[in-house]
Formats: structure tokens, C-alpha cells, sequence
């Protein structure tokens, strides 16, 4: 089948009676409301339950594997290939499927705020919540942007359809497939809307760097005198919770595109983890939870409809979906300048990295193609505790590319632009996960306040004797003590272990990177 027969074929269904082009919010809302998708809660906003899968499914994610990308893609565990047949036989499946329903729900509108490197896209939902999620997530187009909008890729999302493993091709009855070609993911057997946002940015990271564009999963904000920070780390490393900052006006807190300009946001919304939220902690997101967004797997309580955001009985991943407009002070278009300031967020589950240290060049790449974190509970099927991972870029899971690819254009825009480069524990101190406790988040506010405001470029350092990692010793806001991670710990000798443990884990991944420069993996790494 080619692009062009699948286009008018999707032309032809979008044609159809049962059809919802481009609801409004509050039409979305009463849909949900009235199809039974989801309740209303007492802010406002609207909460759905995603039945058994309440995260993101990896190991049912692939790539058509397509004449014009086969030489492109990294293929593996995480780019999975599938055929054009199956893919061919599920999109007819889906369509057909979709075609008995109802009600469809279309949303149009861009992933990229950057109006010259921005993608138009349209997502096809089945259920009434997903397209009001993504409304909220993407980028909505004026007017006059509709009248013009030609999609240069679909999503079409049918959670209630499942697949037949052995008569389709795939391993479970989930299935989030990208066809670079046909320009479409298809995403079947699972209603966690997360799928449809990250199907989107792993197609920005195969498009952006054939434009000489880096893309990011980082969140970014900038300071009243322009300086930008951009924020790497995977979900629940603390991406949003620190870039949305009273004193600060956010950019975006996930995806992001770094161009000969500056950076952009590729979305329009937030997508932050709710677990523990709290007013006092995180006032911004708190309030931004109002008419439009979208609560994902939240307890109520029946009778207030009042969120019980310290519930985690449905899953540890709650989630909260609202647009960039929910929060005050943003900037509107998420465009900025060239970064002065690129954080590395880590949860450490082995509870010895130091809460912040300053990173060379070296460091930097190092740190960045290891992507070292933990995973965290419900964030992926199957993690119920935090367990210990190296995810390359801080974004394994959506880089259709090989690594080096993106780390050597990093390399590169921190050379150019003399960004200062910071890894941040916000994971665990004193102990391993289970014995120790996580970081404050008012001790890692204040790291972080340090390092933007310049605080941390002379400060006296202390080098860690197993990671190599110059540790300031003094951080205003911190106790001292803690800033070392060995002093945090009772037992010196059992710190000593996981910490060369963690090491030699570090030693380990690497391995695989046989074409970086040595000089990183000398000069890089650790050091005992």
C-alpha cells in the first residue's frame, strides 16, 4: 500500500458520519462525561482509568522496517522491526474496526512550536478522553493554521481493539507501531494515553536530526535576564517539578528541539506524574489541574470528587495532562534562546551519587550516552519498585536512532555555546532504596538555584574518589554533610561496595559505545 492510497484511505474514513473533527474543550468534556469515559472531579478536570496497562508497554512498540529507514534505524530490544504486511493488515483491521464505531474524535494541530521546524499532525481517537488529552498535549492551531492543516503524520489510537498475537504478528494483543513511509502510528490493546505523546516524539527524533535539529527529552525555562536551563532525566526524576519554578517562566517540561537558533517545545501541554502532589510542593502543577485537564488513574473520593493524590493504588504513575496555558508564567511561543545551563537528572536507587556535581566536557558525554537512573514504579508495565537502569540520552525508549548520533550533536552545541553541565541526584541518600531516604526536594531547589545563578562556577570541590565527580562542598540552602554522599551513609565500608557496584555497572553499559572518542571513556567515567 502506498502513502498515496493511505492517505485518501484516511481522506475517505474521516469522511464518515460518525466523525468529530476538532471539538472544543468543553464539547470534549461533555462527551467524556456522557459516554461514561470518565468523572468530573472537583477542580474541574476530568479523571479516566486506563485499565490494566497504567504505563507505557516498550516491549510492544515497532518500526515498519521500511526500504527508505532499514539502513537508519538502530534495530534492537527498543526499535523492534515489523513488516509492512502486518503493519498493512493491522491499519486495515483498525480502520475497519473504527468505521462500526459511533463517535470518532479527530484532533489537528503540530508537534513544535517553532514555526519552521514543526511538525502538523492529526490524532484519530477512539475514546473521547484520548482526544481531549491530546488537545491538551499538542500544539493547537489558530484559525487560519486549521484552514491549511495537511498532516504530515496521523496517529490513530484504538485501545479497545486488541490484536490476535498469532494472527497478527505481534506479541501481545498491544501493539504502538510507526511507519515512517506511510507517515502513521498505529496504537491498539492499551488506553494508557501516554502511548500517543511518545509515539509523536519518537517520530520527532528520526525527523529533527535529518534538519541538523537536536531533539531532547528534557524539560526547559529561562530566567528573567534570557538564560536558558534545559533538564534531562527520565519520568520521575523530577523534569517537571523542577523546570516549573514561580521565579522562572517555563519553556516545556518533556520534548524539546535544539536549532542554530536556540530551543523549542515540541508540545503544547504537560504531562506530569501526580503521585504525592501537593499544593505546598508543587503549587504550579497543583493549580494548573483545572476544566480541561486530564487526571490518568487518580482516586477520588466518591462523594467530593476531591483527588486523593497520595492514592497509588491504581498505579504509582498517576499522571495529570493539561495545556502550557494552565501555568502563569510560561513563554508564549515555547521559544527561546541557546542554553546556558544543561542539568542531568538522576534517581539513584544505590544512594551514592552526589546530589550535584559539575561535569567536563568529557563527564558530560559520558554521563549523558549512560543515561543513568532507576526506573520508576509504574512508569513502564511490570516496575514495581525503583530498579536500577542506564537509559542512553535519558530517552532510550524513543531514540529511533543510533545514540552516538544525538550525543555527538550535544557534544557539539556545548562546545559552541559554553553551556555549564550539572548531574543531580534526586534520588536516594544515606542508603539504598529501602534504607536510605530521597532527596529533599527543597535541598535539590536549592542546588539547582545555585547552579543557574552562577553560585557553583568557583565554589571550593572536593573530588569523589570512585566517580571522579568535583562536588561542591559548600551550597547555600544544603547542609554540608549532604552534599557528600559518603558522610550521609552510617556504614562506610557497605557505601564503598555499592558505590564501586554502581561503578563497575557504569563500566559495563559503556562497553557497548566501541565508536566514541577515547577520551571520553578515559576521561569520562569512573575512576576506581
Amino acid at each position: 500500500m502506498s502513502f498515496v492510497s493511505i492517505e485518501h484511505e484516511i481522506t475517505q474514513f474521516l469522511k464518515g458520519k460518525n466523525i468529530h473533527i476538532q471539538l472544543s474543550v468543553p464539547q470534549l468534556v461533555e462527551k467524556v462525561l456522557s459516554r461514561n469515559e470518565g468523572k468530573l472531579t472537583s477542580t474541574g478536570a476530568i479523571m479516566a482509568t486506563t485499565g490494566k496497562y497504567t504505563g507505557r508497554s516498550p516491549k510492544d512498540k515497532y518500526i515498519v522496517k521500511e526500504e527508505s529507514v532499514k539502513d537508519k534505524i538502530d534495530w534492537g530490544t527498543i526499535n523492534q522491526p515489523i513488516s509492512k504486511e502486518v503493519f498493512t493488515n493491522l491499519y486495515n483491521k483498525v480502520l475497519d474496526y473504527l468505521k462500526e464505531k459511533e463517535e470518532i474524535f479527530v484532533f489537528r494541530g503540530f508537534a513544535g512550536a517553532d514555526k519552521n521546524n514543526r511538525l502538523p499532525i492529526q490524532v484519530i481517537n477512539e475514546f473521547a478522553w484520548h482526544n481531549l488529552f491530546a488537545h491538551q498535549l499538542f500544539i493547537r492551531p489558530s484559525e487560519e493554521e486549521l484552514a491549511g492543516h495537511q498532516a504530515g503524520f496521523t496517529v490513530i489510537s484504538a485501545p479497545n481493539f486488541k490484536a490476535d498475537p498469532v494472527i497478527d504478528g505481534t506479541q501481545s494483543e498491544t501493539f504502538i507501531i510507526i511507519s515512517f513511509e506511510q507517515r502513521t502510528v498505529l496504537i491498539g490493546g492499551t488506553e494508557y494515553a501516554g502511548e500517543i505523546k511518545k509515539s509523536i516524539f519518537s517520530v520527532m527524533n528520526y525527523l529533527l536530526p535529518e534538519n541538523e535539529i537536536l531533539p531532547m527529552h528534557c524539560s526547559a525555562n529561562v530566567g528573567s535576564e534570557g538564560d536558558v536551563a534545559l533538564f534531562f532525566g527520565l519520568s520521575g526524576t523530577g523534569k517537571t517539578t523542577l523546570s516549573t519554578d514561580p521565579n522562572r517562566k517555563l519553556i516545556g517540561d518533556d520534548e524539546h528541539g535544539w536549532t542554530n537558533n536556540g530551543v523549542f517545545n515540541i508540545e503544547g501541554g504537560c504531562y506530569a506524574k501526580c503521585i504525592n502532589l501537593s499544593r505546598e510542593k508543587e503549587p504550579q502543577i497543583f493549580d494548573a489541574i483545572r476544566f480541561g485537564s486530564v487526571l490518568e488513574n487518580v482516586v477520588l473520593n466518591e462523594e467530593s470528587r476531591i483527588a486523593d493524590y497520595d492514592n497509588g493504588s491504581l498505579t504509582e504513575n498517576t499522571r495529570a495532562a493539561y495545556s502550557l496555558h494552565a501555568i502563569d508564567n510560561i513563554v508564549d511561543p515555547s521559544v527561546a534562546g541557546h542554553p546556558n545551563t544543561i542539568v542531568f537528572l538522576t534517581a539513584d536507587a544505590f544512594g551514592v551519587l552526589p546530589p550535584i556535581s559539575k561535569l567536563t566536557k568529557e563527564q558530560a558525554m559520558y554521563h549523558f550516552l549512560s543515561g543513568y537512573t532507576s526506573k520508576l514504579a509504574g512508569t513502564e508495565r511490570g516496575v514495581t519498585s525503583p530498579e536500577a537502569t542506564f537509559s542512553t540520552c535519558f530517552g532510550a525508549p524513543f531514540l529511533p536512532l543510533p545514540a552516538t548520533r544525538y550525543a555527538e550533536m550535544l557534544g557539539e552545541k556545548i562546545s559552541q555555546h559554553n553551556a555549564n553541565v550539572f548531574l543531580v541526584n534526586t534520588g536516594w541518600t544515606g542508603g539504598v532504596y529501602g534504607v536510605g531516604n530521597r532527596m529533599k526536594l527543597s535541598y535539590t531547589r536549592a542546588m539547582i538555584q545555585a547552579a543557574l545563578e552562577g553560585e557553583l562556577s568557583n565554589v571550593e570541590t572536593k573530588k569523589d574518589e570512585i566517580f571522579g565527580l568535583d562536588i561542591p562542598l559548600h551550597v547555600p540552602g544544603v547542609p554540608d554533610q549532604v552534599l557528600q554522599p559518603n558522610l550521609t551513609w552510617n556504614d562506610q565500608a557497605q557505601y564503598e561496595e555499592k558505590a564501586k557496584e554502581l561503578a563497575q555497572k557504569f563500566r559495563t553499559n559503556f562497553e557497548k559505545f566501541t565508536h566514541v572518542a577515547s577520551e571520553i571513556i578515559e576521561k569520562g567515567g569512573p575512576i576506581a
